[in-house]
C-alpha cells in the first residue's frame, strides 16, 4: 500500500484519516456519540478520556483535512470563527496583527470589537501591495492574517512573500483559504505557520454543517492550538465532523465543477451592459491574474461584481432571483448571492468599506454546480426586471 503522501488529492479526499472500522468493517467513519470513555485504571485510557478533548469522528476528519492540505496536524473546531479565535489566543497583550483591508466581515468584527479590548493592535492595509504591508509592520507584530483570494473582493496575496516577511519579523503567517479549498491551493507549501478554513463552505459542501479547521506542519505550534481547542472548547460535534467528512470526499469533483461555472459566469458579465465591474482571478485582466495562476490550480467558484445601479435596484435584482438563493454563507452545491455592504460586511464601518472597495452595488456570488444556462437565465430576468 502506498503511504498517503504519495497518494493524490482526489484518492486522500476519500481515504485520509480513515479505514473501515476495525469492529464492525463499516466504511463510513462512525459517529461516535459519546461524551466521555471508560479507562481502564485512573489515568489509563485508550487513546480517549472525554469529548471536547478528543473524538474519534474529529480525529478523522482532522487527519483527513491535515492531509488534504498537506500538513502534519489538524484541529477541528465548531465554526469558523471558533478556528479564527484560537489562533488569536496564541496572542498577547501589546500584540500587533497586520491584515487586509478586505477580509470578511466576521474576522473584521472579531479582530475591532472582542480582541482590540484586551491590548491588541489591528492594522488593515492592502495585502496586495507588499510597501504598505511592509510599512505596517512594527517590531510588535506577532502575526501576518491573510486572506487569499479575499472576502468579497477576490483579490489574491503572494503568501510566499507575506510569509517570508512575517518570518523576517519574526511573525506568525496564518493564511484563511477558505474560498480556495485545499484542491486548489495549499499555504503551507509557500511557508504559512497555519491554514485556517470555514468547513461550513466547500469542505462541508452542502449547507447543513457549520465548523473550521486549522491545519499547521509545526508541532510545537500545533499543541499551542491544541491546548487552546480543548481549553475554549470550542469544538465540533461528532455528527457535525462526520458531514464535513462525508463533503470532502467529493470535494474534487465539485470545486471542478464550481470553477468552471463561475469562470463561464465571470466572462458573460464582464460583457453584460448592468455590470460596471467583475472580480474573478481566472479573467486575464484581474491584477493579480498571473499570481492566481501560480499560486493556485485553478481559480476557484467565488466572484463578485459591481452593477450600475443604486444601492436598493441592487437589493431589488437579488430579491428577484429564482435558481440564485439570496443568503449569507458560501460553497454548497446551490448557488448563493449576497449584497456585502447590509450583509456579511455590515459590521465594517461604511467609510472603511467605502475605502477598501466594498461599494452598494457590490455583488458576491458563490457560483454552484447547476446548469450554466439556468444561472445566466435567471441573473439577465432579475436585470431586465429592474433595470429595464
Amino acid at each position: 500500500m502506498p503511504d498517503d503522501a504519495d497518494r493524490r488529492f482526489e484518492t486522500r479526499s476519500i481515504h485520509a484519516g480513515q479505514e473501515p472500522d476495525a469492529e464492525t468493517g463499516a466504511v463510513m467513519t462512525p459517529i461516535y456519540a459519546t461524551s466521555t470513555y471508560a479507562q481502564d485504571a485512573p489515568g489509563e485510557h485508550r487513546g480517549y478520556e472525554y469529548s471536547r478533548t478528543g473524538n474519534p469522528t474529529r480525529t478523522a476528519l482532522e487527519a483527513n483535512v491535515a492531509s488534504l492540505e498537506g500538513g502534519a496536524h489538524g484541529r477541528a473546531f465548531s465554526s469558523g470563527m471558533g478556528a479564527i479565535n484560537t489562533v488569536l489566543n496564541l496572542l498577547s497583550a501589546g500584540d500587533h496583527v497586520v491584515t487586509g483591508d478586505d477580509v470578511y466581515g466576521g474576522t473584521h468584527r472579531i479582530f475591532t470589537q472582542v480582541y482590540e479590548q484586551y491590548d491588541l493592535e489591528f492594522t488593515f492595509v492592502d495585502t496586495t501591495d507588499h510597501d504598505a504591508v511592509v510599512d505596517a509592520v512594527r517590531p510588535e507584530t506577532a502575526l501576518l492574517w491573510v486572506e487569499t483570494p479575499t472576502n468579497p473582493l477576490l483579490r489574491v496575496n503572494d503568501v510566499a512573500a507575506l510569509a517570508d516577511l512575517a518570518h523576517d519579523h519574526d511573525a506568525l503567517c496564518a493564511v484563511d483559504n477558505t474560498f480556495a479549498t485545499p484542491y486548489l491551493q495549499r499555504p503551507l507549501e509557500y511557508g504559512a505557520d497555519v491554514v485556517c478554513s470555514s468547513t461550513t463552505k466547500y469542505l462541508g459542501g452542502h449547507s447543513d454543517v457549520v465548523g473550521g479547521v486549522l491545519v499547521t506542519d509545526d508541532v510545537d505550534l500545533d499543541e499551542r492550538l491544541g491546548f487552546y481547542q480543548n481549553s475554549v472548547g470550542a469544538t465540533p460535534s461528532p455528527f457535525d465532523c462526520f458531514l464535513v467528512l462525508r463533503g470532502t470526499k467529493t470535494l474534487p469533483v465539485r470545486m471542478d465543477r464550481h470553477c468552471e461555472n463561475a469562470r463561464a459566469l465571470a466572462t458573460w458579465l464582464d460583457d453584460h451592459p448592468a455590470v460596471d465591474a467583475v472580480h474573478y482571478p481566472g479573467l486575464p485582466d484581474h491584477p493579480q491574474h498571473e499570481l492566481a495562476a501560480a499560486q493556485m490550480d485553478d481559480f476557484g467558484g467565488m466572484l463578485s461584481f459591481e452593477l450600475d445601479a443604486t444601492m436598493a435596484e441592487t437589493s431589488e435584482i437579488l430579491s428577484s432571483l429564482d435558481v440564485f438563493t439570496l443568503a449569507e454563507s458560501l460553497g454548497g452545491v446551490e448557488s448563493l448571492i449576497e449584497q456585502p455592504a447590509p450583509m456579511t460586511h455590515a459590521a465594517i464601518p461604511r467609510a472603511e468599506r467605502e475605502a477598501a472597495g466594498l461599494t452598494d452595488s457590490l455583488v458576491r456570488a458563490s457560483v454552484g454546480i447547476e446548469h450554466i444556462e439556468d444561472l445566466k437565465a435567471d441573473l439577465q430576468g432579475a436585470f431586465d426586471a429592474v433595470l429595464g
